[in-house]
């Protein structure tokens, strides 16, 4: 699988598996965690989940899933804005690792952007990076004048990601979001990249994926995964 490497020399690959609507109902817990199991065994590497994610259950599906496979994966997490204050991001990201059952995150986001000052945040993620918790840190749902923001503040130019929704049916980051993220060297990891369904009913995309005796779900992955290519910006789906 392609990867992207980012500010810290880290290794992304471009495909990876997210886990939102995950540990919110304990019946399922057995499917979730074999699902995850499946897709490492087909070959997944990064998984992303959130403190938010079933309030805490999607972490612990995850962590429960990965039980002595850690080595050669990229945890992906995030923290609720109002965790995101310079003790409280530390704490969060503490509690984030004891559900997952590791000792480091490979990336940690802010879920979206809150009241807490980004300045506060980037100085609690800073803090973690230097203490070995996290590898890297970033941000999502940030838009331009966020991330014209965050570039202001001390240490804000580390953010190594930016995580938003993107498909083929919401093409917003085009307009400026995605060429300043890539001018900065931030990743940009896409969410929703299938449309959570409607999208592969499509017309259009129904014939595309015909023509080329595919699944529509692979002719829509195929067009996010066109920028991965690209120095400075990478595409997934989470």
């Amino acid at each position: 699988m392609r990867t992207v490497t980012l500010k810290s020399g880290d290794e992304v690959p471009v495909l990876g598996l997210g886990t939102w609507r995950m540990g919110e109902r304990k019946g399922e817990r057995a499917a979730e965690v074999a699902a995850i199991r499946l897709g490492l065994e087909l070959g997944i590497t990064l998984i992303d989940t959130a403190e938010m994610y079933g309030d805490g259950g999607a972490e612990e599906a995850v962590g429960e899933a990965i039980a002595g496979k850690r080595d050669g994966l990229f945890i992906v997490s995030k923290v609720y804005p109002h965790n995101a204050s310079r003790a409280g991001a530390i704490a969060a990201c503490e509690r984030s690792l004891k559900r997952l059952k590791i000792d480091r995150l490979d990336l940690y986001l802010l879920h979206w952007r809150g009241s807490v000052p980004l300045a506060e945040t980037v100085a609690a993620f800073e803090r973690l990076k230097a203490d070995g918790k996290i590898r890297n840190w970033g941000v999502s749902n940030l838009d331009t004048h966020d991330m014209d923001e965050l570039a202001g503040v001390k240490d804000g130019g580390n953010c190594a990601a930016n995580q938003v929704l993107y498909h083929l049916g919401s093409r917003g980051i085009e307009w400026q979001l995605l060429d300043g993220c890539r001018k900065a060297r931030i990743m940009v990891m896409a969410y929703s990249p299938l449309g959570q369904g409607p999208l592969l009913r499509q017309r259009v995309l129904k014939s595309v994926a015909a023509k080329h005796g595919v699944d529509p779900a692979a002719v829509a992955l195929a067009w996010v995964l066109r920028h991965s290519r690209r120095r400075g910006a990478v595409y997934r789906w989470i």
